[in-house]
Formats: C-alpha cells, sequence, structure tokens
C-alpha cells in the first residue's frame, strides 16, 4: 500500500505536482548532493518546538542553534528511544518498531539518521515514515543521515521535521532532558564539516562549555567505531568524539551500519577507558534492513545483525540504563547500567 502511494506520488511529481521537488529546480530523487559553503557563524537562536519542550533559550554563544529543556524536569528519570536506519516503502521493519514506539507514548524518540529511504524526498516522508515513526513526530529529536541528502541539501528531512530538525542546512543543535545534556550533530562531514576549528566542532565545544552537567549524550548518524563490514567505522568524526570526550560525555548514539553493537567506553583512539571513556551505541536497527558483521573491534562488546528494535536508555541523576527492545517475535536483547563520569 505505502509503495503505491509513493509511485503515485513520484509520478505525480515529474508532472509537476508536490513532493518530487525540492523547491530548487533539480529532482529530488537525484544522487546526493553537498550542500554550498557552510556560513561561518548561525544565528544566535533558532526555536525548537515540541511538546516535550518546557523552556527555550539560546546557548549562550554567537553561534549556537537554541537548546531547548525537556520534561521531565531535573531529578526525574527521563527515557530516550532511539533507533537508525528507519523506514522504506519497501520494508515492514519500520511498522514493527513504531508499533515498539506505540507502547511507550511517555518517551522522547530520537532519530539516528537516514529517516525514510531512498532520498529523503517529501514524498517519501509523507508516504513512508509518516504512517509509521510519523505518527510520533511531536516527541522527535531527529539526527540526519546520508540518505537525506538525496535532495539538495536535505530540503525534505528539515521540511518534514521543521525546527525541531536544528537550523537549516545545518543540522546540529542540543536539548536537556530530565538532568541530562543531549546533543544532535550532523556527521555528514563532506557536506557540513566536522574538522578541527570548523563550524561544527566549535560550536559543539562551546555549547558543552556552556552545559557543564554531570551527564551528556551525543547522537549522530555515521558510527566513529563499528565492527560493521558494509561501512565500517567513520574516522572523519575523530573531532566530535574528540570535543566530547575532552568534555567528559558519556554515551554516543549512531546508526549507518544496520546492526546493533555496543561498545565499553572507548577513549578518542579506540582504546578501552573506563574511567573517561564513552559507552557508544550503533543502533541502526529501526527497519531498513540487516547487514553483516566482520572481524570485532576492540572493545565491541555485544553484536546482533538479524533484529530490528529500539535501544531504551533510561536517563538518572549521575547515572544510565539501557535495554535493547526488539520486534515482536524475536528474543535478542541487551540490558546494563552505568554511572556517569
Amino acid at each position: 500500500m505505502r509503495r503505491a502511494a509513493l509511485v503515485l506520488a513520484l509520478l505525480l511529481a515529474a508532472c509537476g505536482g508536490g513532493g518530487g521537488s525540492d523547491g530548487t529546480g533539480q529532482s529530488a530523487l537525484t544522487s546526493t548532493s553537498v550542500p554550498e559553503q557552510v556560513p561561518s557563524s548561525a544565528p544566535s537562536s533558532v526555536p525548537v518546538s515540541v511538546p516535550l519542550q518546557t523552556s527555550t533559550s539560546g546557548a549562550g554563544t554567537g553561534t549556537s542553534p537554541a537548546t531547548t529543556a525537556a520534561s521531565p524536569g531535573r531529578g526525574a528519570a527521563a527515557t530516550l528511544l532511539a533507533a537508525g536506519d528507519i523506514a522504506s516503502c519497501n520494508s515492514t521493519g519500520d511498522e514493527a518498531t513504531a508499533a515498539l514506539l506505540d507502547g511507550r507514548p511517555n518517551a522522547a524518540v530520537a532519530t539516528l539518521g537516514d529517516n525514510v529511504y531512498e532520498s529523503g524526498t517529501a514524498g517519501e516522508f509523507a508516504t513512508c515514515y509518516d504512517p509509521t515513526w510519523g505518527r510520533h513526530k511531536a516527541r522527535t529529536r531527529p539526527a540526519i543521515g546520508n540518505h537525506e541528502y538525496g535532495v539538495f541539501r536535505a530540503g525534505g528531512y528539515f521540511g518534514a521535521f521543521g525546527a525541531a530538525a536544528g537550523e537549516s542546512p545545518l543540522g546540529w543543535y542540543s536539548y536537556n532532558l530530565g538532568d541530562w545534556h543531549i546533543v544532535v550533530l550532523n556527521s555528514n562531514c563532506e557536506a557540513v564539516g566536522c574538522i578541527t576549528g570548523g563550524t561544527q566542532e566549535k560550536w559543539l565545544r562551546e555549547d558543552l562549555a556552556a552545559h557543564a552537567t554531570a551527564c551528556t549524550l551525543a547522537y549522530w548518524h555515521h558510527p566513529r567505531f563499528s565492527s560493521g563490514t558494509t561501512h565500517g567505522p567513520t574516522p572523519a568524526v575523530q573531532p566530535l568524539w574528540t570535543a566530547l570526550y575532552d568534555a567528559g560525555a558519556d554515551v554516543v548514539l549512531s546508526g549507518h551500519e544496520h546492526n546493533y553493537e555496543r561498545f565499553a567506553p572507548l577513549d578518542p583512539t579506540g582504546k578501552p577507558d573506563d574511567a573517561r571513556g564513552m559507552r557508544q551505541f550503533v543502533v541502526g536497527t529501526g527497519g531498513r534492513s540487516h547487514y553483516p558483521f566482520g572481524t570485532p573491534m576492540p572493545g565491541s562488546q555485544v553484536r546482533n545483525d538479524s533484529t530490528y528494535g529500539l535501544l531504551a536508555l533510561t536517563l538518572r541523576t549521575g547515572s544510565y540504563q539501557w535495554q535493547f527492545v526488539p520486534e515482536a517475535g524475536k528474543s535478542f536483547t541487551d540490558s546494563g547500567s552505568a554511572n556517569c563520569h
């Protein structure tokens, strides 16, 4: 049904109808487009409006998009549900994971990129994403993936999520959830830059300095470390990892590899570091497809490449718990807990 609707939408777009173009005159189904020069600074504040929000304020620097505060309030445990590589009209996996979201209506939702396939067009969001994960868009804090760049400057993605996606075309922002500070980054480094001293890395360091909470979590699409064989690790995001490590961050979430992998806390070189290292979860299990593993990387503790599902994080004052929640009919899970630095 969704695939037939998508075909109709694309036919209408070809005739000049809605959804199939990014509004720039080029086809929404072209190959990945790289944005033009990223501005050297962003406006001091960008509104981010979602029902979870309790207050909105600038991050306090000249290059910061807004940081929002989300319920529950300080001192209360908060739940964050996360997965990436999600919706496709050619797969029913996103329907299975959306059903898991249905059963947890009070949790915040984080998407870890590649929200809809194949090219992140407005038509694909409307036809393939909105009927499943789109039911929970009002409580979703998205991250951008590489497939969103099938539209010039990821116009379909920013149009679908609006201000909740951060400033277009940058795509990074932060918010508070309970006692935790959450940072959402854009790991499409060829499009927006991830280098040390660049716009995004500079903003990240300023944001972390302005929000010196005891517990910090970050998420983006491309994993710094991965034992997967389809894409593998992403060295280009090293400056972002290093900035987070320097600030004492605790957890990093990514997707891109369509599997689940949990790592021990690692330093910027990938060596286990129980004192200050960050624990990375690769959660590319949103429903698109499955990718295999190769030889486990150092620090890899748990892997599964055959189950769709969500990572449920319970964020407490000074600690967190994790649990992988599998799709109905599957038995794989993974759970544990740790203290913040």
